[in-house]
């Protein structure tokens, strides 16, 4: 499983987010991870903050884009992101969160921590309710998947618009017969923890398509302000391994954006 998180995609395809051409940017980027892999993933997660201006044709550059890679798709949406424009554009082409999702004898729960008006995030009792069912009922190898970080990353701004019920995540996790590995997007950087503390639920962010934040954590590759992804490779006896990848950015001033 390749996963690519935060492309901030914008409405016009040249259109530029912190200096850069999200689209171009995302693009260059699943080139380079499937480049860098030996053989394609068996699905592409792409966790959150998609559409920087929540913007229809955000949404649209992003169908385009994504249903040209022939790849089986799962998205999460994140606080920039719409939620409702995000199903209407990519309702039949991909996964959406909160869904379930197999992978061979793995499941894959995905959760929408989007909450309108907050760049935190919120699960809600709802989807609580229901993950704390589905890990009760099934005792295969579990990965969740969720935008934000559900505890703190040791970055005073990304903590305070964390994932405002990670505790109660924690717990629901907690009581799952088997620690289920957790993946995040949110924070523009590698980061590695555990969720209720070692030996509970393993935590893996994945760094942004687009750009990165100043890095918490050494990257073990020493390109902590290059763009990047995660492989994840789910053994069929719950056995996995994974792989940080790293590329140069799309170079902005030596080339135009090839979707303008």
């Amino acid at each position: 499983m390749l996963q690519l998180s935060d492309p901030h995609l914008l409405r016009q395809g040249h259109g530029r987010y912190r200096g850069r051409t999200p689209l171009a940017q995302l693009r260059h980027g699943l080139e380079q991870a499937l480049a860098a892999l030996e053989v394609s993933p068996d699905l592409l997660l792409i966790s959150g903050d998609l559409c920087q201006d929540e913007s229809w044709g955000g949404y649209v550059q992003l169908r385009n884009l994504l249903t040209d890679s022939g790849l089986t798709l799962a998205l999460l949406p994140g606080n920039h992101d719409h939620p409702l424009l995000l199903q209407a554009v990519m309702g039949r082409h991909a996964v959406l969160a909160p869904a379930e999702l197999w992978l061979g004898t793995w499941r894959l729960l995905m959760l929408s921590s989007h909450r309108s008006g907050d760049c935190g995030g919120w699960l809600g009792t709802g989807q609580r309710a229901w993950l704390r069912q589905r890990l009760l009922q099934e005792s295969s190898p579990t990965l969740v998947a969720v935008h934000h970080p559900p505890l703190p990353i040791g970055d005073p701004g990304f903590d305070a618009i964390g994932l405002r019920d990670g505790a109660e995540l924690a717990r629901i996790l907690s009581e799952a017969s088997s620690p289920a590995l957790l993946l995040c997007g949110h924070v523009h950087q590698h980061w590695q923890g555990w969720l209720g503390g070692e030996p509970g639920s393993p935590v893996l962010a994945c760094p942004s398509t687009l750009c990165a934040f100043g890095a918490v954590q050494p990257c073990p590759l020493g390109r902590s302000e290059d763009p990047g992804g995660r492989l994840l490779e789910l053994h069929h006896d719950g056995r996995w391994s994974q792989r940080l990848l790293r590329w140069s950015p799309w170079p902005e001033t030596a080339a135009a954006d090839p979707a303008a």
